[in-house]
């Protein structure tokens, strides 16, 4: 009997906690371009799109995500995720001149600040509004 009301209770606390997210294809926020212009101005190889997949659970944005063409440019891949507050973004990007770079951009208290990492140079970089204050190879 122990083994069945502990099995009904596991079945009935997994379903109250399941949710469903959903994504909808739609033009970026205001604070979303806000924060796309503000790290662009910095970081031109972060690029300005008006159209965004946001996710969403209980009709609150969890996760954002940008597509691109990539048709005629030097990438062979470019992603682009913007975290729901509106200060952080993660991206990444491959090409055969930078290999891959990846990395976040967080905007605090006005300064936009990148951590970037380099696979085919080996190294990590730290920019402030544009400027690098810290660069490492690692061997």
């Amino acid at each position: 009997m122990k083994k069945y009301i502990l099995l009904s209770a596991l079945i009935f606390t997994s379903i109250s906690f399941a949710q469903t997210v959903s994504s909808k294809k739609e033009d970026v926020s205001v604070e979303q371009y806000q924060l796309l212009q503000k790290v662009n101005q910095y970081y031109p190889d972060i690029t300005l799109n008006k159209s965004i997949t946001n996710f969403y659970i209980d009709g609150k944005i969890i996760d954002s995500q940008q597509e691109f063409d990539l048709s005629g440019t030097k990438f062979s891949s470019y992603k682009l995720g913007l975290e729901p507050d509106n200060k952080k973004l993660l991206f990444e990007y491959v090409s055969d001149e930078t290999g891959k770079v990846y990395g976040d951009i967080t905007v605090f208290k006005g300064n936009v600040l990148r951590t970037t990492f380099s696979d085919k140079t080996n190294q990590i970089e730290v920019s402030l509004n544009g400027k690098s204050v810290y660069l490492k190879k690692i061997k």
